[in-house]
Order: C-alpha cells, then structure tokens, then sequence
C-alpha cells in the first residue's frame, strides 16, 4: 500500500435511531433506519480524510427489533473483514435499545483482534444538534488507530469509549445515556484520537471458546428473563420452564425473588433448565451463595454481569455445555 494511502474502514450499517427520521424538526417521534448507509456517510464529509470508507448495508432497523439473524449476518460479515489484510478496522451503526447486547455478543463470537467499534445517536439524524455524525467520525477514527486494537468491540458514544462488556445504557433520552457502572469507560475520544485509560482484563475475542458454528450445533438456545418485582408469583416461571433452555432472574437487590419465584426457579433447574442470578438495579455484583444456597439450588451467579448480557452469556454457554458448575465456571471467566 502506498505510504499516502488511507487506511481502509468497512462500515456496516444496520438502522437505529443514528439514521432516523422525524416527521417535522422538533417531533419527539421519529422513524428509526429512515436514512441508508450512504446518506450516513455523506453527513460527514471529514471521513474522507481520515479513510477510506467501504460501506454495507447489513440491517435496517430500530434495534428494539433486533434479531439473531441479524447477528449470525454481523458476526460472519466481521469475521470476513477480520481476515481481509486490507480492512484496519470495522464500524457498525446500530439502535442504542440493545447496542450493549450486540457488541458483548460479537465480543464473545469474533476471534480477532482487529478494531470493530459499534456507534448510534441518540437524537435521530434530522433533529436539531443530531450528534450521530460526530459519533460516526469517533467511530471511524477509532476503528482506523492501532491502539483500539486487541481490546474487542468497543463503543463509542458521546465522545466516551466503552468495552462491550462494561457498557450499559441507563437513560431512555439524552446525550449521556451510556455508563459502564461497575469498571468505568475504556476511556474517551479527544480530537480524533483515543486516549485510553486502561487495558481491558475480561477475556474476549482472539480468547472466546465461542462460536457461531457451536450456536449452530446446539441450535441457538432459548433463554429468557424473569424480572423480580414484589408479590411476583411462580406461573409465569413455570410457563418458561416449559420452553426454555436456560432462565435469568432480573432479581432485586443481589439476585432474589419471592419465595414462591425462588422455589419455581429451583423446580426448573431439577427440570433441566439452567437458571441464572442477575440483579435488576442496573449496576453491581451477585456473587454465589449470597443470600440464596446457590450449591444447593443449582443456581448460577451472574457477577456484574446486567440481565441481557447475562442472556447472550448463558445462551452460548448452554452451546458448550449443560452443568451448572461448568456453566457457572463461564460465567467467572467471562
């Protein structure tokens, strides 16, 4: 490659919120994956002197909507990339509803060290003050510098950097809606340039034992969340006992329920079902055999892992193995 060449950025789109559009300027309202790639791109001109973009449209949707097909898409997109000598780095637009969940699922199946960074906006790309252009740049501008690399997906929002599996979103509205609340930001974004704060320590990428080929064998198992609420009863647990592989409990303070949900949940385990503890109040730690037997139980202990991510680690979990004790040794390593 010539020494003047810039280095080359694949960006993948799939909708969100960064390409929506209002009905008029000051509407709440707004149709998410409105605006293609390409539009996306052209709002920001200052890209073409940074790199050189090669632009796909993988998905257009509100993320609320968000599938595992678009995942498997994503995933097999990424990793082609990853092994294009070409490719510095890839940028994925997305919805900021399950941003979190899409960059710690890619983190978990990517085996690469290559910069993948996930972006979106919080106001819609017709609004007044639209922030998604200055993300896109961030976004592009980290995937392109070599610092980003060996460090997973990333998210870039705000001027923030967040590791995929530390960063949570905690406001429905608002520039500042995206946290890491247990192990802080991966660092932030000045100039165009990333300044890091830390190395990330969680085990991901190039060290997954995670793949879309084991997904594909267990046949992507079904997990489902159980929020814990007061007065919460056991039909809705045994209903998904019925239909599910695996159950986390979005549970109160550390990791508890009712009786009458605990005593249900403990019922699924003796049915097969693998049930996790996560904890619904938006940041901390459950740790095993807190307040509950877990041992005794069969329960397994999310750590600070949230609910959703709890979800995706326990769905690739059940594709290696079906033990508890396994299951909870994943969970302590990832």
């Amino acid at each position: 490659m010539p020494e003047h060449a810039l280095p080359v950025v694949a960006v993948l789109a799939t909708g969100g919120t960064i390409a929506g559009a209002q009905a008029d300027a000051t509407s709440a309202g707004y149709k998410a994956g409105s605006f293609s790639v390409n539009a996306l791109l052209a709002a920001v001109p200052q890209l073409t002197g940074i790199a050189e973009i090669r632009a796909e449209q993988v998905a257009n949707v509100g993320s609320q909507n968000m599938t595992h097909d678009v995942w498997r898409a994503l995933a097999e997109r990424v990793d082609a990339l990853c092994q294009d000598p070409s490719v510095a780095g890839i940028v994925i637009t997305h919805g900021t509803d399950t941003l979190e969940e899409t960059a710690y699922f890619l983190s978990l199946v990517i085996q690469h060290d290559k910069p993948v960074v996930l972006v979106g906006a919080m106001r819609p790309a017709t609004a007044l003050g639209a922030e998604g252009p200055a993300n896109l740049y961030n976004a592009v501008a980290l995937a392109r510098h070599p610092d980003a690399r060996g460090r997973g997906p990333l998210v870039v929002m705000n001027d923030d950097v967040h590791y995929a599996r530390e960063i949570q979103k905690i406001a429905s509205a608002g520039l500042c809606a995206f946290t890491s609340p247990n192990r802080g930001r991966a660092g932030v974004m000045h100039g165009g340039m990333p300044c890091f704060y830390s190395l990330n320590t969680t085990t991901h990428t190039t060290q997954s034992e995670f793949s879309l080929a084991l997904l594909d064998k267990a046949g992507w198992p079904r997990v489902d969340i159980v929020y814990a609420y007061a007065n919460l009863q056991a039909d809705l647990i045994d209903f998904l006992a019925g239909v599910a592989e695996g159950i986390v409990l979005a549970g109160v303070g550390d990791g508890n329920a009712t009786d009458l949900a605990i005593d249900a949940l403990s019922q699924a385990v003796a049915d097969g079902v693998a049930v996790v503890r996560a904890s619904r109040t938006g940041s901390g730690f459950v740790a095993r055999d807190v307040e509950l037997d877990d041992a005794s139980l069969g329960f397994i202990a999310a750590r600070d892992l949230n609910p959703q991510k709890a979800r995706i680690l326990l769905m690739l979990g059940l594709s290696l193995t079906r033990d508890p004790a396994s299951l909870q040794a994943i969970f302590d390593r990832y």
